[in-house]
């Protein structure tokens, strides 16, 4: 299972190289959501063969929300707006890219200095998290599009789960539970503000909302 785990966590790291990378608004969607199956998926894996029940079913309600209906939400706002793609990022997609590889070489450095509770078995699981973390911040502060801004978060949220995995090694599922249903009220929320910044503006250009000060 150590194997398979593994090559979750590098197709984690290649997920979050290739957010900082897309400018299509449709394809970053996509890779948030196959993102969150990933991130899914971890636990189970990472049980081995000890796998309870109440830890497929936290694993399915995850994969469903973040892969299934926070993608069907995000994706209705995309088609209630006439934005495509993520034209002026404040950083490029050079800079991004190259931000993403001094992220995940910090990341493996802080690591080195931390002492965590799954860190002898997965060695790789503390510096994917913390470099999805900061990928998540980044696209955050450095996209103009709402959307964009709103699959940073998800992104982010995806790094803590998966350092609330290497840290604690296991979550109650209430808590679980809570925070994806906070998660989905957050998405929700979003998708409406987007809609609605859209309907009024003709963009979703978050940057431009500076114009309403004063």
């Amino acid at each position: 299972m150590k194997a398979l785990t593994d090559i979750l966590l590098v197709l984690l790291i290649l997920s979050s190289f290739a957010l900082l990378n897309s400018s299509r608004l449709g394809a970053s969607i996509r890779l948030a959501a196959w993102q969150g199956i990933l991130a899914g998926l971890l636990p189970a894996v990472m049980s081995g063969h000890a796998v309870s029940l109440r830890i497929l079913a936290t694993g399915a309600v995850m994969i469903a929300m973040k892969g299934l209906i926070f993608p069907r939400l995000l994706f209705r706002a995309l088609r209630a707006s006439e934005t495509r793609r993520e034209q002026q990022p404040l950083l490029g997609y050079t800079a991004s890219l190259i931000f993403g590889v001094l992220a995940l070489l910090g990341a493996f450095w802080l690591d080195a200095r931390l002492d965590l509770a799954g860190h002898a078995a997965f060695r790789l699981a503390a510096p994917t998290a913390m470099a999805m973390m900061l990928t998540g911040l980044f696209l955050i502060v450095t996209r103009r599009i709402a959307l964009s801004q709103v699959i940073g978060f998800l992104a982010l949220e995806n790094g803590i789960y998966v350092f609330g995995l290497t840290a604690v090694g296991d979550v109650p599922v209430l808590i679980e539970l809570g925070v994806l249903m906070d998660i989905f009220v957050a998405v929700f929320v979003m998708g409406i503000a987007i809609c609605h910044i859209n309907r009024e503006f003709d963009h979703m250009d978050s940057d431009r909302l500076t114009s309403l000060k004063g």
